[in-house]
C-alpha cells in the first residue's frame, strides 16, 4: 500500500508518494521550498516527477530536482506554452478568497520565470504510473489550466492540485482559466466517491 507524505512549504503543498521500493514526487513547491523538498525526496528512491500544471508555485524546482535525482518530468503536453508565458492561458476568479488569492498571485506569475526541464514526458488522463513502480492513474482536471491533472492513488487517495483548493474550506478551484472546465473536474472528482484529497493549497481532508 502506497503512503502519502504531504510536504507544506509555505503556502504550496508537494506530496512524495512512496511504497516499500519506489517513489513519486508530485509539484515541486517554489524555490523557497527546494531544500525542504529536497531534504524529504532525499530520504526515498525517486523515480519520477508528476506536475499537477506547471504554475511557478507548483513547477519551479522541477529542471533541478530532475536532474539531481536523474529522473523524468510528467506533465500534460496542453501545458507546454505555459513554460514561455503564463499569459497564454490568463486566469481569472471567483469570490473574496479567490479575489485575495489572484491579487496576490499576479505579482509573481508575471516576474517568475521557471527553468524548463529537460527529461520530460507526457501523459494524459488514464495513463498508468505502473512502470515507476507506483499503483497510480493520471486523471484529467483542466479548468485551472487546459492541462491540469491529478494523480489516483490506488483508488484511495487523490491528488488534485489546483482542481480544488481548501484555502478555508473544500471547494472548487478559486482560480482558473476555464470556468465550465474546472466545474467539470470538480464534479468528475465528486463522482469518483471516497477519496482522502491532498490540495495543491490547503489541509487535506477525508472529503
Amino acid at each position: 500500500m502506497a503512503e502519502i507524505q504531504w510536504i507544506k512549504c509555505g503556502t504550496d503543498n508537494c506530496y512524495i508518494v512512496s511504497n516499500e521500493e519506489n517513489a513519486i514526487l508530485v509539484d515541486t513547491g517554489s524555490a523557497a521550498g527546494y531544500d525542504k523538498v529536497l531534504a524529504e525526496c532525499s530520504k526515498h528512491k525517486m523515480r519520477l516527477i508528476v506536475l499537477t500544471h506547471p504554475h511557478f508555485d507548483h513547477a519551479e524546482n522541477a529542471a533541478t530536482l530532475s536532474e539531481k535525482f536523474g529522473i523524468p518530468v510528467a506533465m500534460n503536453v496542453d501545458d507546454m506554452e505555459l513554460f514561455d508565458n503564463y499569459n497564454t492561458q490568463p486566469l481569472k476568479s471567483y469570490g473574496l478568497v479567490g479575489k485575495i488569492v489572484l491579487g496576490l498571485s499576479l505579482k509573481p506569475l508575471k516576474n517568475t520565470k521557471i527553468r524548463k526541464p529537460q527529461n520530460l514526458v507526457f501523459v494524459k488522463d488514464g495513463d498508468s504510473l505502473a512502470e515507476y513502480g507506483i499503483d497510480a492513474t493520471i486523471l484529467g482536471l483542466p479548468g485551472h489550466t487546459k492541462g491540469s491533472i491529478g494523480v489516483d492513488v490506488e483508488g484511495r487517495d487523490l491528488l488534485v492540485g489546483d482542481a480544488l483548493d481548501n484555502w478555508i474550506k473544500p471547494a472548487t478551484g478559486h482560480l482558473y482559466s476555464d470556468l465550465t472546465a474546472i466545474q467539470e473536474s470538480a464534479d468528475r472528482i465528486k463522482s469518483l466517491g471516497n477519496r482522502t484529497i491532498y490540495y495543491g493549497h490547503g489541509k487535506p481532508t477525508n472529503i
